[in-house]
């Protein structure tokens, strides 16, 4: 049973299912693998630090082409974006797994609240399609990074499998103006 509060609106069809128990079971071989762990965290760090960076490559890369236009819109849409994700994560003030579940999560985090949908995929599927325009192979192997980092996030506790795949959603669909614009 939970901690406190009731279970997950991703689990509202699944009356009796403890996120716990699934919880265990999915990341019972890292905890008991060190190495395993160790590269679950450098990889939610290493794939974060590639988003990071790709985003001000493509801005300088736009800009240095004379492309005004297009980093106009690789600016403005990425930034309002992230400001409306904003205010419906704190609308929906959705609790995190570690907050409602008795989980000892394997990338801890303070935060409390604002878990769906995932701003970090959120941000990351979006810099990455804004990258088609520019390089459709560098946009898909961050797509790729993204989805990859959504997993992460959920294998290290910090939001469940539904806060990521609206995340990565809301992402894609976000940076679909860029692609218009």
């Amino acid at each position: 049973m939970p901690a406190h509060g009731s279970a997950p609106a991703c689990f509202d069809s699944m009356k009796n299912m403890d996120y716990s128990i699934f919880y265990k079971q999915l990341t019972g071989r890292i905890r008991e693998n060190g190495a395993a762990w160790f590269c679950l965290r450098a990889a939610d760090k290493v794939f974060t630090g590639i988003m990071y960076a790709a985003y001000p490559v493509l801005l300088a890369i736009l800009f240095w082409k004379g492309e005004a236009r297009a980093f106009l819109v690789s600016l403005l849409v990425p930034a309002a974006g992230f400001v409306l994700l904003t205010l419906v994560r704190a609308k929906i003030n959705r609790p995190r797994p570690y907050e409602t579940w008795d989980i000892d999560p394997l990338i801890h985090k303070d935060t409390r609240g604002n878990s769906m949908p995932s701003r970090h995929v959120f941000s990351s599927a979006l810099i990455a399609v804004a990258w088609i325009p520019v390089s459709a192979p560098v946009a898909a192997a961050l797509l790729a990074v993204s989805a990859a980092a959504a997993l992460i996030r959920v294998l290290g506790g910090v939001h469940y499998p539904s806060d990521v795949i609206a995340g990565y959603a809301a992402g894609v669909l976000a940076g679909i103006p860029i692609l218009l614009l």
